[in-house]
């Protein structure tokens, strides 16, 4: 039985960056098998164990592994960040039984964060994070700079595509930030006036306290 378990809902947005490949998948693996359906944004900023060398090594090798009759057959080799995180999940699967070929369709990995899950709330796995799950001082790496090393060319486009969307989410935020500070100046200036009259009373009496803290 997996050490974390998330709570059942129609869909979870995973942020994966800062967290650790292999405990990240194996979670994943665990949710999509009892039928969670789950979507992966920031897949570029998952982080492996190890030095960069050690890491570009086990990927050539795993390059070598082919079809020496005719290589088109497979295995095949993914380059970009979502499809190395899918591949890793999906080994982590019984995915050539309809259960686990099932359960695969249920992940949704991405690069970035796409416009329709911008506004959705995004969770991390602390089980998963790098900076609970490894040594202070260990060597790691970023998956973007393994994926660029072996030919995924689309890093800066998503750098870009990134960087437009910070922008838009700081604006947003500092929007949000007034409009909540507004709200508080105007409660402290009515609440006094709302207790004489006796609707402060009622409203926490009917439940909704929280109306006017």
């Amino acid at each position: 039985r997996s050490p974390f378990r998330m709570v059942f809902e129609k869909q979870i947005v995973i942020d994966c960056r800062g967290h650790l490949l292999g405990r990240l998948a194996s979670i994943i693996a665990k949710e999509l098998l009892l039928g969670q359906k789950i979507v992966c944004v920031r897949t570029e900023g998952i982080n492996i164990s190890g030095s960069f060398s050690r890491n570009k090594v086990k990927f050539l090798a795993f390059l070598r592994k082919r079809c020496n009759v005719n290589p088109k057959r497979g295995p095949f080799h993914f380059r970009a960040p979502s499809k190395i995180l899918w591949r890793t999940v999906r080994g982590m699967l019984p995915h050539k039984t309809p259960r686990g070929n099932e359960a695969l369709r249920r992940l949704r990995p991405f690069e970035g964060i796409p416009p329709k899950y911008q506004a959705v709330k995004r969770v991390v796995i602390p089980n998963a994070l790098r900076v609970l799950r490894l040594r202070p001082g260990r060597k790691y790496i970023v998956l973007e700079r393994l994926s660029r090393e072996f030919g995924w060319s689309y890093s800066p486009v998503i750098t870009k595509l990134e960087e437009k969307r910070k922008v838009k989410a700081s604006a947003w935020y500092a929007k949000e930030k007034l409009i909540k500070k507004l709200r508080r100046e105007a409660l402290t200036r009515v609440k006094p006036v709302l207790a004489k009259r006796g609707v402060v009373e009622t409203l926490e009496k009917s439940g909704y306290a929280n109306l006017v803290r």
